[in-house]
């Protein structure tokens, strides 16, 4: 369905200014049935209308370089059918300076928000707009009511979700991992085992890991903890520390901390061709995983979307370069249990040309046309999974698929935007450099709002 750049064609449909369809009620799935012929290659855009001026629409994230240009790709052949002209802006001081440019009156359009409690901080200031409804019919229609729920706000629809990623996937190297009779685990014990074996063979650290992330340093130390937790504890557990009914300060919660500490606090086990633990925040998280390809770590913590950052040519499979196996529950024979992540599409201003574009973030084809080009997963029911570009990018939306998956949103997502994705990431940071279980801990538990 995506056009290729000769086939730009200008849509020769009646009127001036804002010529299409009224999008509410459209779905942006389907050609339009009516309101003008499409120009050829341009059938599956018809309905969202065409538009003169070159209207454009600005768009926020914390979506980077190689996935930064995937999005532009992504929507271009919708700029040339449309012509609104998508300004994209990302960066990983995304989750501060939205904060500032929506309090000094200076918000982008649109905002992708990695977090549903962000968003939910903007609808509490009075920022943002509930979705249009044609957004909330592609919603409905592509996605579960639980996704819907991460972007509804007492009551109101704000958000639509736009991509997911499955997250604690372990990276390894298949052939490392043959060639030196490592087996993948199948409890946390196992895990353990695993790395006091490679450390004691000496060919490799067990782990790289990297926590740099501009204003968002720490997220991936979030993302290591909420893992252990669901798997150590439950999903019940998990539920009632994101609501602060169970505290950060609580055994279930600490004893995860601790968990993930045996590995990434100790100097044998990490932290290969970058330094000594303290490297951990040093490292971006985009480069924390390329020592797997010359045998320096055996393994790195992180969701499916890292399959974007390794380098061009590397063959992602069992039996290529790299690839994933899912953190192993606590006990053999356990449920799956995940933890995922995805973004929230929501609009600081209304407009045709903004409806438009955020009914088209929404919509199936969108999904299809951006996991074409690799590196992300969707749980929008309309994906194909054949339009995967990977054996790891179809297995993750399997899980996503499966009725019989736990799966449960970033914990650190949904809880306040005050712990979240300040006190929880500053907390890891602090507790890389040396600060103790309790004193993390107790720090995160404080900053908790107390209403």
């Amino acid at each position: 369905m995506r056009l290729t750049r000769d086939k730009r064609v200008i849509i020769p449909l009646a009127g001036l200014a804002v010529l299409g369809l009224a999008l509410t009620g459209c779905t942006g799935d389907a050609p339009a049935s009516s309101g003008g012929t499409a120009a050829a290659g341009c059938e599956h855009y018809a309905s969202y209308g065409t538009f003169t001026g070159s209207p454009t629409v600005s768009i926020y994230s914390t979506i980077v370089d190689v996935e930064a240009d995937q999005l532009n790709q992504s929507w271009a052949d919708f700029e040339k059918c449309t012509g609104i002209t998508i300004k994209y802006e990302g960066s990983q001081e995304f989750e501060t300076q939205i904060n500032v440019r929506a309090q000094g009156g200076n918000p982008p359009d649109l905002a992708i928000f990695p977090q549903p409690g962000l968003l939910a901080s903007m609808v509490a200031g009075g920022y943002l707009k509930p979705a249009p409804q044609s957004v909330s019919d592609n919603v409905d229609k592509n996605w579960s009511a639980d996704w819907k729920k991460y972007g509804t706000v007492d009551g109101t629809f704000y958000g639509a979700p736009l991509m997911a990623s499955v997250k604690g996937y372990i990276w390894y190297s298949p052939t490392f991992f043959k060639s030196n009779g490592y087996t993948i685990p199948k409890t946390l014990d196992e895990l353990n085992t695993l790395t006091a074996k490679i450390a004691a063979d000496g060919k490799a650290k067990p782990w790289c890991a990297g926590f740099a992330s501009g204003e968002a340093s720490g997220w991936p130390g979030t993302d290591w903890i909420e893992d252990v937790v669901l798997r150590q504890s439950g999903p019940d557990v998990y539920d009632k520390w994101v609501t602060n009914d169970v505290k950060f300060t609580d055994p279930q919660i600490t004893k995860a901390f601790d968990y993930v500490g045996n590995f990434l606090k100790n100097p044998a086990y990490v932290n290969a061709g970058f330094g000594d633990v303290t490297s951990v925040n040093s490292t971006t998280f985009q480069d924390a995983g390329l020592p797997i390809l010359q045998s320096q770590c055996a393994m790195m913590h992180q969701a499916s979307f890292y399959e974007a950052q390794w380098p061009k040519g590397t063959k992602v499979a069992e039996d290529g370069d790299v690839y994933g196996f899912l953190m192993p529950p606590a006990a053999a024979g356990g449920a799956q249990a995940v933890t995922g992540g995805g973004e929230l599409v929501g609009a600081f201003k209304t407009s045709d040309q903004i409806t438009a574009v955020q009914t088209y973030l929404s919509s199936a084809l969108w999904a299809n046309n951006r996991v074409k080009l690799g590196g992300v997963i969707s749980a929008n029911k309309g994906l194909d999974p054949a339009n995967a570009q990977s054996p790891l990018a179809v297995q993750s939306i399997k899980i996503l698929q499966d009725p019989n998956t736990t799966f449960r949103f970033d914990a650190s997502d949904l809880m306040p935007a005050a712990v979240g994705s300040n006190s929880f990431w500053k907390g890891i940071v602090n507790w890389i450099n040396g600060d103790s279980t309790q004193t993390v801990t107790e720090f995160i538990q404080s900053t908790w709002p107390t209403k």
